[in-house]
């Protein structure tokens, strides 16, 4: 056997499985003889491999062993003599998991952007629905906060299928073509001939749109282990959370000075120029989709057909095909929301802040310009208050995440547990209620407009504190369904950003500001416990329902 072709497909194993940042310093005792070793490596490799989670966790996260350190004419076998390709070694640089951090967070970065973008694209309408509603004739107020929220919708729908999708052909892809059908749809809403079509328009703009929610952060689990999760997932946040907040401060200036339409035109260019970066500069990171290539490439080198992805072996055949994918990866969200508490909690507390924040979005626009007689390009800067607790938050849990995980860890003898994420959770859920009932009251007795503005700042911490933490939390807890449980969370949380808005003007006309904004205040308090909760009994939930899909 050519000893090029050897190195390139033998993959490193261990009989270890320890994260190297939670578990330094930890060194193996037990000596093992070469017979030893081989059976372990073939016994290893004939492991099924479900996804990309399970597999570096047990494969990658590590340092070496004694094994590791022998020469390599000691190994009786290697993954290539069982007719398996993996990676060369755990340092495999073509392994996501070995990328440079330099190429890591530039990745990121990108995905990142557009993921800020899109949630932008969502909220950035919201101030013009008044120039609408004058140039289409409309006198439906529920229409006119319709227009602003189905493009949540889209993100609901988008992916149960993109998600899986991304399983079959890989990432890059996936997002590049959602991201042009992003665009071109978003061209659409530039030129709708009327509201009927403007709604149809942002609910597929919305649809092509979603598809950086849910890869984002399995482009994270790709790359990054848990200890980084916590900074990579805070940055990521940073577009799904505050995009929103900036988008109607833009969008009402651009509405009045030179036209609604210039809003989506806006979208439009900047959507461009980000795709064609994505689509220069992205590289895939699923490790079952690169092992696959290089399976199909040493086939044809080595004229073995034979050869087998690692990470597929001793799976059926059925299971693996392009259409039992897509149709495990649509059915997958639901039986995680439905069959695992963790999930559907998690799922439940996020929707309803994102429901909330999107409540806001559609109404301090109406509340602003009748309670104090703000013109449309100035109520966006109501969204500041917002906007920098959604900075603030973000800041304090990029610097606190990783390092509380780590301390917490060394606490328990150097073992990491999924719910060391969630402490503070229940600080930042306190601050959601106070927030609303502020903001309620002080805009019900018309307080100086800077007052409900500050009201704004605990909710946007609030948010944050609790968004990206839960996330990070749900890709920790099930890393090799991480697209999946995050497919499932955001249909959830997108249902409620599109739905409750719509509740909004009524609410408000029966309930008025205070009361109704009270209301969403103790709504808010009955959901302070969950991260205790899951905190305290988590672990107990994930052995009793694990997840079996």
């Amino acid at each position: 056997m050519n000893s090029a072709h050897d190195r390139d497909v033998r993959s490193s194993t261990s009989s270890e499985t320890h994260n190297p940042d939670l578990e330094k310093g930890e060194a193996r005792t037990e000596k093992e003889d070469e017979a030893t070793i081989a059976e372990k490596k073939l016994t290893l490799s004939q492991e099924p491999q479900d996804d990309i989670g399970a597999e570096l966790e047990k494969h990658l996260s590590r340092k070496s062993t004694k094994k590791d350190q022998l020469p390599p004419e000691k190994y009786p076998l290697s993954d290539l003599d069982n007719n398996l390709v993996g990676w060369d070694s755990q340092d495999d640089p073509v392994n996501p998991r070995n990328f440079p951090d330099s190429k890591k967070w530039t990745l990121l970065g990108f995905v990142a952007a557009i993921t800020f973008l899109s949630p932008l694209a969502s909220s950035i309408f919201a101030p013009a629905v008044v120039f609408v509603n004058e140039a289409f004739h409309n006198e439906s107020q529920l229409l006119g906060s319709f227009a602003v929220s189905v493009y949540i919708l889209g993100f609901a729908f988008g992916p149960l299928v993109l998600s899986p999708l991304s399983e079959i052909y890989g990432r890059v892809i996936v997002l590049n073509c959602s991201n042009i059908f992003f665009c071109a749809f978003t061209l659409g809403c530039a030129l709708a001939p009327n509201l009927g079509g403007l709604i149809a328009l942002r609910f597929l703009a919305g649809v092509g749109g979603s598809a950086c929610l849910t890869i984002g952060t399995a482009v994270i689990a790709d790359m990054f282990v848990p200890a980084q999760r916590g900074k990579a997932v805070a940055l990521y946040s940073v577009g799904i959370l505050f995009g929103p907040i900036l988008g109607p401060i833009c969008g009402g200036f651009i509405a009045q000075r030179a036209g609604w339409r210039w809003d989506f035109w806006v979208v439009f260019i900047v959507g461009c120029l980000l795709t064609g970066g994505l689509i220069v500069f992205n590289k895939e990171t699923y490790q079952p989709v690169l092992l696959k290539r290089k399976t199909e490439r040493l086939r044809k080198e080595l004229n073995r057909p034979e050869l087998q992805n690692i990470m597929t072996y001793d799976k059926d055949a059925s299971s693996t095909s392009g259409a039992s994918i897509l149709k495990q990866g649509i059915i997958r969200p639901v039986k995680m929301l439905t069959k695992s508490p963790i999930v559907l909690f998690c799922s439940l507390y996020m929707s309803f802040l994102f429901g909330l924040l999107y409540l806001l979005f559609t109404t301090i626009t109406p509340v602003f310009i009748r309670t104090y007689g703000w013109s449309p390009e100035i109520t966006g800067l109501a969204y500041l208050g917002i906007g920098i607790g959604n900075f603030m938050g973000i800041a304090f849990v990029a610097k606190t995440s990783d390092a509380t995980i780590i301390r917490l860890a060394k606490k328990n003898k150097g073992v990491y547990e999924p719910e060391m994420r969630l402490p503070l959770c229940v600080f930042f859920g306190l601050l959601i209620p106070v927030s609303f009932f502020w903001y309620g009251w002080t805009a019900y007795y018309k307080v100086h407009w800077i007052v409900p503005i500050i009201s704004l700042v605990p909710f946007g911490f609030g948010v944050m504190g609790i968004f990206a933490p839960l996330q990070t939390y749900m890709i920790d807890c099930f890393p090799q369904y991480a697209a999946s449980a995050m497919a499932g969370m955001t249909a959830m949380r997108c249902l409620f950003g599109a739905m409750l808005p719509l509740a909004g003007p009524s609410m408000y006309a029966t309930m008025g500001l205070g009361w109704g904004n009270s209301m969403l205040g103790f709504v808010a308090i009955a959901f302070i416990p969950v991260p205790a909760l899951l905190f305290r009994y988590g672990k107990h939930i994930r052995e009793r329902y694990p997840i079996k899909v």
